[in-house]
């Protein structure tokens, strides 16, 4: 693997992760009810998805997943079914927001739960396999070893990805200062809700490539 490709990858992961998707928005609405610093747990389960998934492309168990009848169907619909949950759970949440300058959680969401919840917002989506199968291999050169150009690519992706999760956490953090009226927070949960369902929708049609 060249410079030149190295950079075209990491170019190319930059555009796609910091499109808004659902692990932006995770991330987003938990910093927005919790802060920045106590979303990190949120941001370490979606990032050890997307290294797992990554790391199982490169040792070919994503290919053997795609291989299994049915494989697909049954992520996709637990990724369609979790959004769903998530964007009735916003729709109907509180309007009051949570108060971000505590310095323990709510008994009710504990640093498990946190990353627990980002784990299956980001290995539950079918979008990353496609990518982890398809556009992955296609930056590893045959002609050399693969073990360490697969390593520096998961690790640039993770880099990048960690990047944006901060530059999310950041937005949601100073959106939580103009959601202090309950009207403004009903109208956030309502548009963070309907966008979590549109993702669960989108989800619903996705197809291996």
């Amino acid at each position: 693997m060249t410079l030149h490709t190295w950079w075209l990858f990491v170019v190319a992961v930059f555009l796609l992760s910091g499109t808004p998707g659902p692990n932006m928005l995770h991330i987003l609405s938990r910093s927005v009810d919790l802060g920045m610093k106590r979303s990190i747990a949120a941001m370490a389960g979606c990032l050890t998805a997307l290294v797992t998934v990554l790391t199982a492309s490169a040792v070919g168990l994503i290919t053997l997943l795609m291989a299994l009848p049915g494989a697909f169907e049954i992520l996709r619909y637990v990724g369609v079914a979790y959004l769903l949950y998530l964007g009735i759970k916003a729709w109907r949440s509180e309007v009051a927001p949570l108060d971000v300058g505590k310095n323990k959680l709510p008994a009710s969401l504990s640093s498990a739960t946190l990353f627990r919840g980002g784990f299956i917002i980001g290995i539950s989506n079918p979008k990353l396999i496609m990518f982890a199968t398809a556009f992955l291999p296609q930056f590893v050169s045959p002609a050399v070893a693969q073990a360490p150009q697969f390593a520096i690519l998961v690790a640039s992706f993770s880099a990048v990805e960690c990047f944006w999760y901060m530059i999310y956490a950041a937005g949601g953090r100073s959106l939580s200062h103009y959601l202090v009226r309950p009207s403004i927070k009903r109208i956030f949960n309502r548009v963070t809700g309907a966008i979590f369902v549109g993702f669960a929708a989108l989800l619903l049609k996705a197809r291996p490539a």
